[in-house]
Formats: structure tokens, C-alpha cells, sequence
């Protein structure tokens, strides 16, 4: 399945350049591991697309309202963060 999301030109240019390798979206779409997420970017400035598109495979998912490693009481302190590995 083709998935398709806007991408603001800082973050579209990093994974041009290979430098981003992953993506944190709100859950309001479904999404699995095959999916080919299309990033078209989108000037918030002029409120318009620029032309450029990129086409990347899903290669992992990760829903964090499926995680129960920590307890609630500290999501809500600290929240999460996601990182690359290389």
C-alpha cells in the first residue's frame, strides 16, 4: 500500500540526504512493515507543495499506545524519544 504524508523541506532534505532514517507520525493512519510511504514536501511558508517527492519503504512499526514498559505516571513526565541507529 502507498501511503502518502507531507514532509517540510528541513525534515524532506534529511532524508534525502540519508540522514533521517525514520519518522514520527501521529497513529491517525494505519501503516505496516511493506508500505511505501510517499513524503511529498510541503512549504509551510507558502502553504504549498514544492514539486519534489520520495518514495520510502516501511521496514518497522512502532505504536506506542501498545507499550507497557513503563508506567503511565512516567510517559506522562518524561514522554518518549526516538532515535536512529546506524
Amino acid at each position: 500500500m502507498k501511503i502518502e504524508k507531507k514532509a517540510w523541506p528541513e525534515l524532506f532534505q534529511e532524508f534525502l540526504n540519508g540522514t533521517k532514517n525514520f519518522d514520527l507520525r501521529l497513529a491517525d493512519f494505519s501503516c505496516k512493515p511493506g508500505d511505501i510511504l510517499v513524503l511529498k514536501e510541503f512549504d509551510p511558508k507558502t502553504q504549498k507543495y514544492t514539486g519534489r517527492v520520495l518514495e520510502k519503504k516501511i521496514t518497522y512499526v512502532l505504536k506506542t499506545k501498545d507499550q507497557t514498559f513503563w508506567p503511565a505516571e512516567d510517559v506522562e513526565k518524561f514522554g518518549f524519544q526516538i532515535f536512529g541507529l546506524k
